[in-house]
């Protein structure tokens, strides 16, 4: 039947049985159209994957709370390459719903954008000394180790800050060091160590039984 139509003898078995598969016609298309539709199919499965393992990380996050509205980013190289990974991003996606997906208010975003670089993001600023009364590194370190010492856990801030300049340590003011212990979250000791008070006061049943004698000690 039909020889000038070249049917492959087991197409033609295939038909005289009954086996006939669901097929969606459509025109001749060339070699590059068949590759550029086995592309596509391609891509869209790679992109459901994508958004089924996108998915899974956003709900992993919201669950974990790794969120930047309740956290900060002290370290000013974090927030650039915060910034940077959303100036790629954006190519993509709009910048809301980059900042969405993140948890960064619109806020934040701009103001970590107008300071542009780290020295100028850090929280902590170690950027070089721009006037003679700043603080540097090492005198920073240095009120630190006075201020969460057990040894000077009796003096307060403004006392222990005279402390320091009279042993010629750090030569900084007591708001200076009020302010440092502030913005760093500097904990303070402040366990002290009391003798336990008596209950009952001392009683004598006759005279001349106790004698007593109050001192006082002064250091």
């Amino acid at each position: 039947m039909f020889p000038d139509l070249n049917i492959p003898e087991s197409t033609i078995r295939g038909w005289l049985r009954g086996d006939f598969k669901p097929a969606v016609g459509m025109g001749p298309m060339s070699r590059t159209e068949a590759q550029l539709h086995a592309e596509n199919a391609k891509l869209r499965r790679r992109v459901r994957v994508l958004q089924t393992i996108m998915c899974l990380l956003l709900v992993l996050v919201r669950i974990t709370g790794c969120r930047l509205d309740g956290e900060r980013l002290p370290d000013g190289m974090a927030k650039e390459q915060m910034l940077q990974a959303i100036g790629k991003a954006t190519k993509i996606l709009a910048l809301v719903s980059v900042l969405k997906v993140i948890g960064l208010s619109t806020s934040r975003f701009h103001g970590w954008y107008r300071r542009g670089k780290a020295c100028s993001l850090t929280d902590r600023r170690s950027c070089p000394k721009k006037s003679p009364n700043q603080l540097t590194p090492t005198e920073i370190e240095g009120i630190r180790q006075l201020a969460t010492s057990d040894d000077f856990r009796h003096m307060p801030t403004s006392t222990l800050s005279r402390f320091a300049q009279r042993t010629g340590k750090v030569y900084a003011s007591a708001s200076t060091w009020l302010r440092l212990i502030r913005e760093r979250g500097w904990r303070r000791p402040r366990t002290r160590v009391h003798p336990a008070k008596p209950k009952v006061g001392i009683r004598a049943s006759k005279p001349d039984e106790i004698w007593h004698i109050d001192v006082t000690v002064i250091p």
